[in-house]
């Protein structure tokens, strides 16, 4: 191992064995601990030890000393064919629910799904998701739920599992509607989407359905059907302010809609759900992925995590859209913290006095990093390799730079991660045991001519959907 730390050193070679040494590590497991200074040995893209001094003399070296190790964050819902329309709704809201605000104008509904979805050929899905994926990626975001509405064609199909297969990182790709055209073929082209591109379960990228409630008659059923015929999980969306979906699910929930809702059905949102539909979902097995900043921005309705934490639920956490807000890991834990913390902390100075008895409890650092990397792996399905640090998973793995200007001195791992780290302090990520960003910078990958790609793109989509860009608007 090297003396000094040096930031040009060349990657270790993929394959073979390789420690991550020195670094104060941060597993997730309660089973394997976390140690103030210790050692992750990985081999064949799996985790074999976590601990101090670990005995790998023939492995390559990661120098991780004033680093933390940590397993790689999970993403439970990104709408990732979006990326060209990045901050064009800054102030915008879900849909424009006839209240009157300014900001109703332009809404997501309307314009990113109504006017730039439908204007979307194949390669601008490709240059769109693969653009998405390794931003994440260089923010620690090992793993994501793709969940892409923009399935016009086999070929947009295709386009975006290529794009997931090609950004190197855990996905699992979630087959959603389209804009409705004939050649679309959803939700029956899943059965050509499974046999072509998920032969089996143990790959890289895996496959969800979307079964989405809210569009209208019994088209959930069909997708729900088939996913559990073809074995994998379904995902939806549940708002209970837009549209039906609230009496919807409510109905689904009670078994009245010929279906069932189970362990692999994944709610995104569950904002504004009846006391009665949260205790059937939760009594179901059912998985909630909340999406803190949008929620609370795009008037979604406050994100539901006193109810969940009162039922015995923890929730994974997921960025939805980059349209209007950020899709780091660091955005969505600090702001899951500061929403629950804020109306518990108000409650306590209501009381005026001592805390009543059935005061929820506050959040904590250690809640908000188990909803974004252990919960986010449960919700998925992927628990069982990916999500800690553990012998015998994969070895999904960022090494979080501590000597940074924003972080140092380091006196609590997990609090610099939640309340100070954002992603220029990602510094080393490794998926499956493959090193995708090493020492601040991207492996294979031409930035700067998938940006180009990503502009020429956008230009193309305001063009079609018919929108002046205006920087300044």
């Amino acid at each position: 191992m090297s003396s000094e730390w040096n930031e040009n050193e060349p990657a270790p070679p993929d394959g073979g064995r390789l420690v991550i040494r020195g670094g104060a590590v941060m597993s997730m497991d309660p089973a394997v601990g976390d140690f103030e200074d210790a050692d992750v040995l990985v081999e064949g893209g799996r985790i074999v030890a976590v601990g101090p001094g670990l005995d790998a003399q023939d492995a390559n070296v990661i120098d991780a000393r004033g680093r933390v190790v940590m397993p790689g964050f999970v993403d439970t819902h990104h709408h990732q064919f979006e990326t060209a329309e990045r901050a064009f709704l800054p102030n915008g809201l879900l849909t424009d629910d006839g209240s009157g605000s300014p900001s109703a104008q332009p809404n997501y509904g309307e314009h990113i799904l109504g006017r730039f979805a439908p204007a979307y050929r194949p390669q601008d899905v490709y240059v769109n998701v693969l653009f998405a994926g390794l931003s994440q990626l260089d923010a620690g975001v090992t793993t994501v739920l793709d969940v892409s509405q923009i399935h016009h064609s086999p070929e947009h199909t295709d386009a975006t599992v290529q794009a997931l297969v090609d950004t190197g990182r855990r996905a699992a790709f979630g087959l959603f509607e389209g804009a409705g055209r004939t050649g679309s073929r959803y939700p029956e082209d899943a059965y050509r989407v499974r046999e072509r591109w998920f032969p089996t379960d143990d790959q890289l990228v895996t496959m969800v359905m979307g079964g989405e409630i809210y569009l209208g008659g019994q088209a959930h059923r069909r997708s729900w059907a088939i996913a559990r015929e073809l074995g994998v999980r379904i995902a939806a969306h549940a708002v209970g302010s837009w549209g039906t979906m609230r009496q919807d699910l409510e109905r689904i929930a009670r078994g009245e809609d010929g279906v069932r809702v189970g362990p692999d059905n994944l709610f995104i949102h569950m904002t504004g759900m009846s006391d009665e539909t949260w205790k059937r979902i939760r009594d179901a097995g059912a998985r909630v992925s909340l999406a803190f900043p949008i929620e609370m921005v795009m008037r979604h309705g406050t994100p539901p995590i006193l109810t969940m934490r009162e039922l015995g639920m923890e929730p994974s956490l997921s960025s939805d859209v980059e349209t209007t807000m950020a899709a780091d890991p660091f955005t969505l834990m600090r702001s899951a913290m500061t929403m629950q913390r804020m109306v518990v902390n108000q409650m306590v100075l209501d009381q005026g006095g001592p805390v009543s008895p059935g005061t929820p409890e506050l959040l904590t650092v250690r809640d908000v990093l188990r909803y974004a990397t252990v919960n986010g792996a449960r919700d998925l399905g992927l628990d069982d390799r990916t999500g800690t640090l553990t012998p015998g998973k994969q070895a999904d793995i960022v090494i979080l730079d501590a000597t940074a200007l924003n972080v140092a001195p380091l006196n609590n791992v997990p609090g610099a991660v939640v309340s100070l780290m954002d992603r220029s302090n990602v510094e080393t990520v490794l998926v499956a045991g493959k090193i995708r960003k090493w020492r601040g910078r991207l492996l294979d990958v031409d930035l700067d001519r998938l940006r180009h790609d990503l502009e020429a793109s956008r230009d193309h989509l305001f063009t079609a959907a018919g929108v002046r860009r205006d920087l300044f608007a």
